[in-house]
């Protein structure tokens, strides 16, 4: 497990380090989704499709979990909240579903693309809620994973601040009816972080962990849809 673990790890950082050099020249990577978008045809009537937003956890989650699904994942490695949201329209609102599923955050925290508060982390957020809503798409808001280290980031220590980014959104959604997502609460150990068994590392889920988050965004899109 420790093997597939590192390999996972591996796999993770190169595509952060191979998006992170993409942005240079297209800091919100419009262009890793661009000719599928164009190539995705409309929604057929009556199908309830679901947009993921995201970073690497979403961008890492197994094409087996959207296959047969009208899911579309839209996640990018090492991303921060003001790239999705540059990318927002792009990849989500011009795909018209009925569902926005988004996860982001804890890259702004790790200061991935330079310093943020969690002032800057929740406008960000709220901007995309907002847009969503004007676009009649439903928002699923979901909590940050827990962490208490960064392994590209040595010394920063989030685990309270994911906490505190959390309740934020918790708090926010809870005002503007859109529905939490809480991954934190099942899947946190004892020291703020990631449980082992669901950890490729301290911050990403291996296979187990997205196990559990799998039939819990389920349940939350069947809600949204309701």
């Amino acid at each position: 497990m420790k093997v597939k673990n590192s390999i996972i790890l591996a796999a993770l950082l190169l595509l952060i380090s191979v998006n992170q050099v993409n942005a240079q020249k297209d800091w919100a990577n419009f262009a890793r989704y661009r000719t599928a978008n164009k190539d995705l045809p409309e929604p057929p009537k009556g199908e309830n499709r679901v947009v993921f937003m995201g970073n690497s956890i979403t961008d890492a989650w197994s094409p087996d979990f959207f296959e047969n699904k009208p899911y579309i994942n839209r996640g990018i490695s090492g991303q921060t909240t003001p790239q999705m949201l540059l990318r927002f329209r792009a990849d989500v609102i011009n795909l018209k579903p009925k569902v926005v599923v988004i996860l982001a955050g804890v890259n702004d925290i790790a200061g991935n693309t330079g310093p943020s508060t969690l002032e800057m982390i929740t406008d960000n957020i709220e901007s995309m809620c907002e847009l969503a809503t004007a676009n009649n798409i439903k928002v699923i808001l979901c909590s940050v994973l827990p962490a208490n280290k960064f392994p590209w980031k040595p010394g920063i220590e989030p685990a309270d601040s994911i906490i505190e980014l959390n309740r934020r959104y918790k708090n926010y959604a809870k005002e503007k009816g859109h529905i939490y997502l809480d991954y934190y609460t099942p899947m946190v150990d004892s020291e703020k972080g990631l449980k082992s068994v669901y950890a490729a590392d301290a911050v990403h889920p291996n296979e187990e962990g997205y196990k559990v988050m799998g039939p819990l965004v389920e349940k939350a899109i069947k809600k949204a849809l309701e």
